[in-house]
């Protein structure tokens, strides 16, 4: 019975030792098993390691190319941006100037109709002095009627000076009486020669083959610095309307002292 017993106890140590033994194994294949992760996470973190030099290079490559094309961008946008401004600039500028014609055309309007308002030489004489100061902008000069008999010229009003001093003329002679032999508008002096005793515009007052006057004009205001295309064509203008309110006006009064005169006949011979 005794060696029954040993027996069973040797059986009973040796299944302890081999539960033991498999036990063992388990925890060593365990962590094997472990260590194999941890090696294979430590080999993928160095070989991420190894390339996010060339991702990161590769990243800031394509930072830098949108930043350049940002950049293309933002300059093509400041140079459109420029290139509107210098369009508005443009239309800003032609707005004024188109809106300084119209309001020397509505001014040319109403001084136009001024002149033929009245039949009164001397309000006639000052509205052409008003036209010539506002809307040419003329500092001094002289209006000029002649006479039908001796075609002389002579200064019935005038600015910047007085009657005195600016001279007679003839039809025909000088710079005053050319231009209104030939009825066209002359330039005798340039501008940077204004102040002389030369003119620097002579409008002839023609109508039709009669001649009327002229003016002359001999400096212009400071802020004036030359003659645009409007005031051509206001040379043009003024010259048409002024010579027809001079001449309305002189026929008026030689009406107005004929009928005078053979009402004082009449009243004579009633007498």
């Amino acid at each position: 019975m005794s060696d029954e017993n040993e027996t069973s106890e040797r059986a009973a140590e040796f299944v302890t030792m081999f539960r033991k033994g498999i036990e063992f194994t388990r925890e060593l294949l365990e962590e094997n098993q472990r260590l194999r992760t941890r090696v294979s996470a430590i080999e993928s973190r160095q070989n991420d390691a190894a390339q996010s030099p060339t991702e990161w290079e590769k990243l800031r490559e394509e930072l830098l190319e949108r930043i350049r094309g940002l950049e293309v961008d933002r300059n093509d946008a400041i140079e459109r941006l420029q290139e509107v401004e210098r369009e508005n600039q443009q239309f800003v500028t032609r707005y004024l100037e188109v809106e300084e014609e119209n309001n020397n055309l509505a001014n040319l309007y109403i001084s136009s109709y001024q002149l033929h308002s009245t039949l009164d030489v001397s309000e006639t004489l000052k509205t052409i002095l008003e036209i010539v100061i506002n809307l040419i902008g003329a500092e001094r000069f002289a209006v000029y009627v002649a006479d039908e008999k001796t075609g002389q010229l002579h200064a019935v009003a005038a600015e910047g000076g007085k009657l005195s001093e600016f001279p007679a003329a003839t039809v025909g002679e000088g710079s005053i009486g050319a231009c209104l032999a030939t009825d066209e508008v002359a330039y005798p002096v340039p501008l940077d020669q204004a102040g002389g005793g030369e003119p620097i515009v002579c409008i002839p007052l023609c109508v039709q083959e009669r001649k009327v006057g002229a003016i002359a004009i001999y400096s212009l205001l400071q802020q004036k610095q030359g003659f645009s295309p409007l005031d051509h064509e206001l040379f043009s203008l003024l010259a048409g309307h002024a010579a027809t309110a001079i001449f309305a006006a002189q026929l008026h009064g030689q009406s107005e002292r004929k009928l005078s005169t053979i009402q004082g006949f009449i009243d004579l011979l009633s007498q």
